[in-house]
Parts: C-alpha cells; structure tokens; sequence
C-alpha cells in the first residue's frame, strides 16, 4: 500500500542510509551506492561528496539523482524520491556536524569529522523532490 505524502516525506526524514542513485551513460547502468543525507519534510534533500566525485561527474551531466531509503522491520516499507539539482555549494563545518550528528552516536561525532578531515574538500548536493514512490508492504510474518 502507497504512504501518504506525510508518511513518506517523515519516512525521508529519517537517518536511514540511502541507496544514491545517478545516470552512468548510455549503455551503462546507474551509478548505485549507499550514502549518507539530510532531508527535512517539504524541503529539499542533500547530501554531501567530493567535488570530483565519479557522483559529482554524473550529477553535472544530468543534473537529477535519486535517493531510496528502506526498512525490513517491523514491516517492510521504503520510499524512493527524484528530481533535480538544484544548487552545489561548498560543505561548511556546520553542514559535516549535521550529516555526522544525524548517523553517529553524540560521543562519536567529533572523532568521527577528526578522521573525515582526510576526504579533502566536499560539496553540499541539493535535490528537489520531484516524483516519490513508496510502500509499506505490512507485516512479512502475516503473509
């Protein structure tokens, strides 16, 4: 059964980590891998990579991306959402801090931007949602 637009835009909002998807070319699949964003509902969603990123390549090709987030328990549900860039700007320390805070432990965070220092310069990726597809599948143990 679909979610309403609350249910998945509050879905969204959670720190689940995202499966990012981004066009690759012709004749290739899309470029798929986990990451880490924000997302707060009715806003935009963003998230953070390097400036010359294989993501950061596509997404200046195609200017959209995808996010899909997903959970098994207590009942399958997922949310996927698209739409287009809408602006690149550079990572600012309070933008790390979020993204860190919003999957890490409060004790952890600042070993945590210690470490990451060593990624080098990052760029903040704002996406505008554009087209949403969502379910919850209900309870797997009741089928």
């Amino acid at each position: 059964m679909p979610l309403t637009p609350g249910q998945r835009q509050e879905f969204l909002a959670q720190p689940h980590v995202a499966a990012f998807s981004v066009a690759a070319g012709a004749g290739r699949a899309p470029l798929t891998v986990p990451i880490w964003y924000q997302y707060s509902p009715g806003g935009e969603a963003w998230i953070l990579t390097g400036p010359e990123s294989r993501k950061m390549r596509y997404l200046r090709e195609t200017g959209r991306f995808g996010l899909m987030v997903q959970q098994v328990e207590p009942t399958v549900r997922y949310v996927s959402v698209e739409g287009p860039v809408t602006r690149t700007i550079p990572m600012t320390d309070e933008m790390h801090r979020e993204m860190a805070a919003r999957y890490l432990p409060a004790e952890s965070v600042d070993a945590y931007l210690e470490v990451a220092e060593a990624y080098g310069e990052q760029v903040a990726v704002f996406l505008r949602p554009e087209r949403w597809l969502s379910a919850d599948l209900g309870d797997p143990s009741t089928l």
